[in-house]
Protein backbone atom coordinates (compact mmCIF):
# COMPACT_ATOMS: atom_id res chain seq x y z
CA UNK A 1 0.00 0.00 0.00
CA UNK A 2 1.20 3.41 -0.83
CA UNK A 3 2.28 6.03 1.57
CA UNK A 4 -0.62 8.09 1.83
CA UNK A 5 0.40 11.88 2.77
CA UNK A 6 -3.74 12.85 3.06
CA UNK A 7 -4.27 10.06 5.53
CA UNK A 8 -1.47 11.22 7.44
CA UNK A 9 -2.19 14.40 7.85
CA UNK A 10 -5.45 13.59 9.09
CA UNK A 11 -4.28 11.65 11.52
CA UNK A 12 -2.00 14.64 12.42
CA UNK A 13 -4.90 16.59 12.99
CA UNK A 14 -6.92 14.11 14.81
CA UNK A 15 -3.83 14.12 17.28
CA UNK A 16 -4.06 17.98 17.90
CA UNK A 17 -7.24 18.19 20.31
CA UNK A 18 -6.15 15.43 22.24
CA UNK A 19 -2.69 17.50 22.74
CA UNK A 20 -4.68 20.34 23.23
CA UNK A 21 -6.86 18.74 25.76
CA UNK A 22 -4.26 17.09 27.90
CA UNK A 23 -2.09 20.81 27.86
CA UNK A 24 -5.38 22.11 29.83
CA UNK A 25 -7.14 24.33 27.38
CA UNK A 26 -10.43 24.44 28.14
CA UNK A 27 -11.82 25.59 24.87
CA UNK A 28 -10.51 22.23 23.79
CA UNK A 29 -12.63 19.48 25.43
CA UNK A 30 -12.50 17.11 22.32
CA UNK A 31 -9.49 14.79 23.46
CA UNK A 32 -11.49 11.83 23.18
CA UNK A 33 -13.31 12.62 19.60
CA UNK A 34 -9.50 13.10 18.51
CA UNK A 35 -8.97 9.58 19.90
CA UNK A 36 -11.33 7.57 18.35
CA UNK A 37 -10.67 10.02 15.01
CA UNK A 38 -7.27 8.45 15.06
CA UNK A 39 -8.01 4.99 15.90
CA UNK A 40 -10.68 4.74 12.50
CA UNK A 41 -7.85 6.05 10.45
CA UNK A 42 -5.07 3.73 11.81
CA UNK A 43 -7.70 0.98 11.35
CA UNK A 44 -8.55 1.94 7.87
CA UNK A 45 -4.68 1.81 6.98
CA UNK A 46 -4.20 -1.58 8.85
CA UNK A 47 -7.42 -2.93 7.37
CA UNK A 48 -6.05 -1.94 3.85
CA UNK A 49 -2.05 -3.41 4.55
CA UNK A 50 -4.27 -6.89 5.92
CA UNK A 51 -5.77 -6.90 2.74
CA UNK A 52 -3.26 -6.33 0.25
CA UNK A 53 -1.56 -9.16 2.30
CA UNK A 54 -4.48 -11.24 2.16
CA UNK A 55 -4.81 -10.70 -1.76
CA UNK A 56 -1.17 -11.52 -2.63
CA UNK A 57 -1.08 -14.87 -0.65
CA UNK A 58 0.92 -13.68 1.87
CA UNK A 59 -0.75 -12.99 5.22
CA UNK A 60 -0.09 -14.27 8.30
CA UNK A 61 -1.38 -13.95 12.11
CA UNK A 62 2.10 -14.27 13.31
CA UNK A 63 3.86 -12.39 10.83
CA UNK A 64 1.11 -9.63 11.90
CA UNK A 65 1.44 -9.13 15.62
CA UNK A 66 5.22 -9.13 15.09
CA UNK A 67 5.06 -6.18 12.43
CA UNK A 68 3.27 -4.15 15.39
CA UNK A 69 5.23 -5.29 18.60
CA UNK A 70 8.07 -3.95 16.52
CA UNK A 71 6.82 -0.72 15.61
CA UNK A 72 5.22 -0.01 19.50
CA UNK A 73 7.28 -1.74 21.76
CA UNK A 74 10.42 0.34 21.04
CA UNK A 75 8.45 3.54 21.84
CA UNK A 76 6.54 1.85 24.89
CA UNK A 77 10.50 1.05 26.54
CA UNK A 78 11.17 4.71 25.44
CA UNK A 79 8.70 6.08 27.63
CA UNK A 80 8.60 3.43 30.83
CA UNK A 81 12.59 3.43 31.06
CA UNK A 82 13.02 7.22 31.18
CA UNK A 83 15.32 8.39 34.15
Amino acid sequence: MAYRKDIDGLRALAVVPVVLYHAGFSLFSGGYAGVDVFFVISGYLITGIIGEEIRQQRFSVLHFYERRIKRIFPRCLSCCCLP
